[in-house]
């Protein structure tokens, strides 16, 4: 009898697999006192399971995010508060920021890096207000929920390339859509005016081009 050698993977069919990030761990020291928190900066409570010898998972996702987050009790031998530099992206960082800070969130200001790319540890090189540009990926926020577990939320208005599929518009949320929506009658009503004022008929088409094009990092048209 033969005995066949297992096939192995090409390059090319390993790459293809999706990994998606779909859960992140948080230690936290007092079970209830984080569920509270989370569900009431309108976090979905997914999941509460009791098991033996005080074994308990607990399972939340922020609004609009692929990824939820999960704590509980004998799950993870970190130390409650020492996860740290958990990002949560938003379209608008005013609005997230007034609304997390009034759904119980003790907030930082918003602020942005002095180097302009990503954000140091810490408090480290912040400068006070939103990226002077205004640009996407560069306007930063922070909180900590009551164990010390610190979060980050980061305003990205248009991806960079290769962040999601070719065919982009990949909206997560209503606040996304809407968020995006205004931009695009922002920006089409400087259209009309380079075009003397004169109403575009084929509005739809324009909207959807731009939206697919902010969303997979190409040039909007103009």
């Amino acid at each position: 009898m033969t005995i066949q050698e297992p096939v192995k993977p090409t390059a090319h069919a390993v790459n293809d697999i999706d990994t998606k990030l779909e859960v992140v761990v948080i230690p936290v020291s007092d079970v209830d006192r984080a569920k509270s928190f989370y569900t009431g900066l309108g976090w979905r409570l997914d999941a509460d399971v009791p098991g033996q010898n005080g074994f308990r998972v607990v399972q939340v996702t922020p609004p609009g995010s692929p990824c939820s987050v999960i704590f509980g009790s004998k799950i993870t031998a970190a130390e409650p508060g020492s996860a740290q530099g958990l990002h949560l992206i938003v379209s608008d960082i005013d609005m997230a920021h007034a609304t997390l800070g009034s759904r119980g969130a003790e907030m930082s200001g918003i602020f942005h890096d002095a180097g302009g790319v990503f954000h140091h540890r810490g408090d480290q090189d912040r400068l006070p207000g939103p990226h002077p540009l205004r640009a996407s990926y560069g306007s930063f926020a922070s909180f900590k929920d009551p164990d010390g577990n610190g979060w980050v939320l980061q305003e990205v208005t248009a991806r960079l390339p290769g962040r999601i599929d070719e065919s982009g518009a990949a909206y997560t949320s209503a606040s996304d859509l809407a968020g995006a929506l205004r931009r695009v009658a922002a920006a089409h009503g400087e259209h009309e005016k380079r075009t003397g004022g004169v109403h575009d008929e084929n509005w739809p088409d324009w909207y959807a081009e731009y939206l697919v094009a902010e969303q997979s990092g190409a040039n909007p048209p103009v």
